[in-house]
């Protein structure tokens, strides 16, 4: 069964194209490989892929329509995991029309792809910040997400729409899933697990928004990567119960599916910082500031409707995973830290 995994060079792509490739997947990658932080991590993701006995990579734009079709012409995908995207809340404040490129017309090409070559699942990634002002916790699929905070959010959100439509259309099998807070080895340096791990080291001041009170549904790569790989041969089918009169968000008459991907146990932020700093052996020299435009004050996922269909039950702890990371972090940078 051969794969496309969009964003390879990325954090989640990598760790899951690594993860495809151990369990005899043929997986083809593309990504664009762009500055949007360190480009030293994308290679160095990428030399440990390249090479690798199934693996095809290609540097490529999403929103570069004829090479996407090119590549779609070229290879017959089973399934699609599109996982690249512009990501980060506070970067699409100064830079909307990244998002708009990336994850607006990007996901049209790759919509088109999965229309014209046949391809049997889409998979894609969503975000859990799509609940933008809701405040119910936790946050269930089954929820209405018309209000979002962020123009980041508001290009996830268009994302679930644009693959109901085709699995409307053309009846195309798509599931989406929403990501609450990823970490670990190998992760973006605009996340805050990171930033405030190198500022600690180095002794800098860590931003700290909303003066500490935020929580996070902090959730481990591995357990991220189980959760897709188990939904590679979980096809969506239409809902025969679907009532139009009592529209159900998170499922539907077509063959389309949602769920939510998080670790089902908030954290709160200073425990957060705590952890990190027990695990680095130095005190957190902390600036406390306002809640910063486009964020929420906590995140929590439902994940029941992840365990009934594919028996998803995430099992790394925050002190676990960040000891990970931290260990990671000191490797890569060759610093001498405490872990």
């Amino acid at each position: 069964m051969k794969i496309l995994v969009t964003g390879a060079a990325g954090f989640v792509g990598y760790h899951l194209t690594q993860r495809l490739l151990e369990q005899d997947f043929t997986v083809v990658g593309i990504d664009n490989e762009n500055d949007y932080y360190d480009p030293k991590l994308k290679e160095g993701r990428l030399e440990e892929l390249k090479g690798k006995s199934g693996f095809t990579y290609y540097k490529m734009d999403l929103s570069d329509t004829a090479s996407i079709n090119e590549l779609f012409e070229k290879h017959s995908f089973h399934t699609v995991i599109n996982l690249a995207a512009q990501a980060g809340v506070r970067y699409s404040l100064q830079n909307p029309r990244a998002y708009i490129d990336s994850n607006i017309v990007g996901f049209t090409n790759i919509l088109e792809g999965c229309r014209h070559f046949d391809v049997k699942h889409l998979i894609y990634a969503s975000s859990s910040s799509v609940y933008g002002a809701n405040t119910k916790m936790p946050f269930s699929e089954h929820d209405n997400v018309s209000h979002p905070v962020s123009l980041y959010a508001a290009t996830k959100k268009s994302n679930e729409l644009m693959a109901h439509t085709y699995s409307h259309l053309y009846g195309i099998p798509t599931t989406g899933l929403r990501f609450f807070t990823v970490y670990g080895p190998w992760g973006r340096p605009d996340m805050a697990y990171y930033s405030f791990t190198k500022d600690i080291i180095e002794g800098k001041p860590i931003k700290v928004f909303n003066h500490g009170k935020m929580k996070r549904d902090f959730t481990y790569i591995d357990d991220i990567v189980e959760g897709i790989v188990r939904l590679t041969d979980k096809i969506p089918q239409p809902n025969a119960e679907w009532n139009r009169h009592a529209a159900d968000p998170g499922s539907s008459y077509a063959p389309y599916k949602i769920y939510n991907i998080g670790n089902n146990q908030p954290v709160e932020l200073m425990k957060f910082i705590n952890t990190l700093e027990e695990l680095i052996g130095k005190k957190a020299n902390m600036e406390y500031l306002p809640m910063q435009s486009g964020d929420v004050e906590a995140t929590f996922a439902d994940i029941s409707d992840l365990q009934e269909a594919v028996g998803f039950n995430p099992s790394t702890p925050i002190e676990v995973g960040l000891e990970k990371f931290v260990k990671w972090y000191k490797s890569y940078y060759k610093v001498d830290i405490k872990a």
